[in-house]
This record gives C-alpha cells, sequence and structure tokens, in this order.
C-alpha cells in the first residue's frame, strides 16, 4: 500500500496530531509498513483508536477509550505521547510501533512469548522496528 493510500485510510487515527507534524509523519511512517492482515484488523474494529496523550501537571489526562465488548477483550487504544515528536526518529518510530503491536496483540502474547511487553517488542520487531540502545 502506498504512503498516501495509507494517509487516506486513516486520516482519522492521524489527525490527533496536527499539530505535531514530525509526530505524525512518524506515525504514518509506522502505519506505511504494517502488513495488510494489521491494517484490515484496525480499520475493521471501531474500537481500535490513536490519540495524543494530552497530560497537563497537576490536572492529569483525559483520553477516551473504548470499552471492551465482552470478557477477556481488551483495550485497542493507542495513546502516543507529544514528546515522541521530539528526539531520534529510531526510537520515536519503534514506540510507535511497539505500541500499535499492543494494540494488534490486545495487549497478549504472541505466538510462544507469553509477556505481552516482550510479545509486543517482538512484533515490532519483525515489522522492521527493533528496540534502538538508546533513545
Amino acid at each position: 500500500m502506498h504512503q498516501d493510500e495509507v494517509e487516506t485510510r486513516f486520516a482519522a487515527y492521524l489527525a490527533p496530531f496536527g499539530n505535531h507534524p514530525t509526530l505524525r509523519t512518524r506515525v504514518l511512517a509506522v502505519l506505511s509498513t504494517l502488513p495488510a492482515e494489521v491494517i484490515r484488523d484496525f480499520v475493521e474494529d471501531d474500537r481500535f483508536q490513536v490519540s495524543l496523550d494530552n497530560y497537563q501537571p497537576g490536572l492529569g489526562s483525559r483520553v477516551w477509550m473504548a470499552s471492551p465488548r465482552g470478557a477477556g477483550e481488551s483495550s485497542r487504544s493507542v495513546v502516543l505521547k507529544p514528546r515522541l515528536n521530539e528526539g531520534s526518529t529510531e526510537f520515536a518510530c519503534y514506540v510507535v510501533a511497539h505500541e500499535f503491536a499492543h494494540a494488534y496483540l490486545r495487549n497478549g502474547g504472541w505466538g510462544e512469548i507469553e509477556d505481552p511487553e516482550l510479545a509486543a517488542d517482538a512484533l515490532a520487531a519483525k515489522w522492521g522496528f527493533d528496540r534502538p540502545a538508546s533513545g
């Protein structure tokens, strides 16, 4: 899928990053590499959301998340911090891919990897986003 097709298909997911153009580009770069079955899974699930964290010191954050529909279902929300607009592209794209992996795996394991964090790291690496040595 070409980047302009991904951008059109994921316009709603990119909208929160209008004031963070570098982060928007990074999110789009990750989305552009995801396998078709992952993209389809996200697009076909109305619970899948991508948001920008709006944390304010002393006030906390308010982020809308769709609630699970039934027993055993978990969040499909990805909440990214504005600071991913800064720093290295490699680290930011890894974090974005890692969070998308959590959403795809429904915060669970992957194959023989039961730990959700290790599973998200492994899937992000499969997509081409290895955890960098430093951020």
